[in-house]
């Protein structure tokens, strides 16, 4: 009997959105005006639905104040905040195309970002921690201390013409050349009768978002997805955690990423659910706090922001039993880790999610009701309306069930392509529409999929296949190890090695003879890290996402390894 090829096809019982983001969010705030919309605990705000509808239609109507018209760029450099929320349902009324810019970039990404999209206007926070946004900004632009509002012209960011800057009623003095958002918004008319004649003018399949990819692997492209991509992801996300208007939704990932304003704002938004907001960046006790605070009864993060939490010495202190649902995504999920959380933190509801940027971003979820057992050790299965397979890398044929290899996806979620940039684009998605992520995965003969790791991160020692997901899992299983990270490195007998990068728990003090130890006899002697370093954090984009290249550069350069010079 033939093993069933990895392929599968979500279910299409339920039609995909064709309206814009606007129209969508205009007539579920006709429906349910009252009901509260957003809560930003930090700032001390709260909107319901017609509120928040008021604020962005003037939002809208001050950037059209500011000669943008529909197709522009306008950039958002900031932390998570209603201003945030509001650029994101503002700009998706009248056809402007936002722009979201990573909070940790600094001068150089800042300047080649706003410069390959041509942002005509940028959003930015005048500082956070150490992040000084408006002093990186009149680095790249000397010329905006003696610029009018509207009239920035800079050499080094020619399309740029207008900065506004995130201000607070504490906020006094002005910033020489720069808007104040509060002003910006004060500028612009509620019942401005432009923002509904364009709203009429906008297609679904208009380009609405750009984001940058992660840089996990390399310099970052510029994804450009339509209101059809992330309206009807957010959709499918949110019927996956069954998601109603009685559900309050803790947000303490980062706005800029899709996980933010994907699998949080939009899902919340397409069911008249609440957004709540902890904090503009995350820290583990604000979450708690507005979990308990709000009765919030769903939560996202990724696994380093749940172990934070687990971990904390005040955990115990806090009522979670609101809590049902949530998604873990932006990184694998450990086993363990989602064995906790289930458990200690009342979310029995708790779903993975798995996509990237360039698909809108998910392309399998586990549900609400998946048995435990696949929903901690797999990231679920196909979303609907989208098709996906598992393919050998070298030769595009699909493999059997069981069997490891690309994972491919299609569908209404495959973003517009990579912005001005064809070549790349060719490369990502084939002549058949098939995006071609990068991924190892398999599916099970029910068609779960497991993330068995990236192509580039497969490690190939003396003639075996290891996948440092599998060693991860493993050591995550250890009394004394909070988080893992293996990675491959050259080696001249072997061709490559393994090394694990291992943070203790707190207060736990650990060996690399103990690690070694617990692995005899559990795993292959293959399998088995040959080096073994004790670190406190992991290099990381502000996402949480583990970059490994990073890891792999800083033991080369520890051991004084190279690719021709190998231990």
């Amino acid at each position: 009997m033939t093993a069933m090829p990895s392929q599968a096809q979500g279910a299409t019982d339920v039609p995909l959105i064709e309206q814009t983001i606007g129209d969508f969010f205009d007539d579920m705030a006709a429906r349910q005006g009252d009901h509260e919309a957003l809560v930003s605990v930090h700032e001390g705000k709260r909107y319901s639905y017609r509120e928040l509808q008021r604020e962005a239609d003037r939002l809208a109507s001050a950037l059209l104040g500011l000669g943008l018209a529909p197709g522009d760029r306008v950039g958002i450099w900031s932390h998570n905040n209603a201003p945030w929320v509001l650029m994101q349902l503002a700009t998706a009324k009248v056809g402007i195309v936002l722009v979201n810019i990573n909070p940790a970039y600094r001068t150089s990404e800042l300047e080649y970002a706003l410069n390959k999209v041509a942002c005509k206007a940028l959003v930015t926070m005048k500082h956070f921690k150490t992040s000084d946004y408006v002093g990186m900004l009149r680095e790249l632009a000397p010329e905006l201390a003696a610029a009018t509002p509207g009239a920035l012209e800079a050499a080094r960011l020619p399309h740029l013409r207008t900065v506004a800057w995130i201000d607070t009623p504490a906020d006094s003095g002005e910033l020489p050349g720069l808007l104040r958002f509060s002003s910006l918004l004060e500028s612009g008319n509620a019942d401005d009768p432009q923002v509904g004649a364009i709203a009429k003018t906008l297609k679904a399949t208009d380009p609405v978002n750009i984001q940058f990819t992660s840089g996990t692997t390399g310099f970052p492209k510029g994804a450009t997805l339509t209101h059809r991509n992330i309206l009807n992801n957010g959709f499918f996300i949110g019927e996956c955690m069954k998601l109603t208007a009685v559900d309050r939704l803790c947000i303490p990932v980062p706005l800029y990423h899709c996980f933010g304003m994907v699998l949080g704002n939009l899902a919340c938004l397409t069911h008249g659910a609440t957004i709540v907001y902890p904090n503009d960046g995350f820290d583990p006790l604000t979450v708690m706090q507005t979990v308990q605070d709000e009765k919030c009864t769903g939560l996202h993060g990724v696994p380093t922001m749940f172990i934070a939490e687990l971990d904390h010495p005040r955990f115990a202190e806090f009522d979670f039993s609101t809590l049902r649902t949530g998604i873990m995504a932006g990184s694998p999920c450990p086993t363990e880790v989602m064995k906790r959380v289930v458990d200690q933190m009342h979310l029995g509801e708790i779903t993975i999610a798995y996509g990237m940027t360039e698909t809108s971003p998910v392309s399998c979820q586990s549900s609400t009701d998946t048995p435990l057992a696949k929903r901690v050790s797999t990231v679920g299965t196909v979303q609907p309306h989208l098709e996906i397979k598992i393919i050998d890398p070298v030769t595009g044929e699909l493999v059997p069930r069981g069997a490891s290899g690309e994972f491919c996806t299609r569908g209404y979620s495959v973003m517009h392509g990579y912005w001005e940039d064809e070549a790349r684009t060719r490369e990502a998605i084939d002549a058949d529409g098939w995006m071609h992520t990068g991924d190892l995965a398999t599916m099970d003969d029910e068609g779960y999929v497991n993330i068995v790791g990236r192509i580039k991160d497969l490690v190939i020692r003396g003639g075996e296949n290891i996948y440092p997901r599998e060693i991860e899992e493993f050591l995550y299983r250890h009394p004394k190890v909070q988080d893992v990270q293996v990675v491959g490195l050259p080696d001249r007998k072997y061709g490559e090695e393994l090394c694990a990068w291992i943070i203790a728990k707190p207060g736990q003090s650990v060996s690399a003879d103990e690690v070694r130890d617990f692995c005899k006899g559990q795993i292959a002697h293959y399998k088995v890290p040959r080096y073994i370093e004790f670190v406190t954090e992991f290099p990381m984009t502000v996402t949480g996402k583990i970059q490994k290249f990073r890891i792999r550069e800083a033991m080369k350069h520890q051991l004084g390894l190279d690719e021709d010079k190998t231990a």
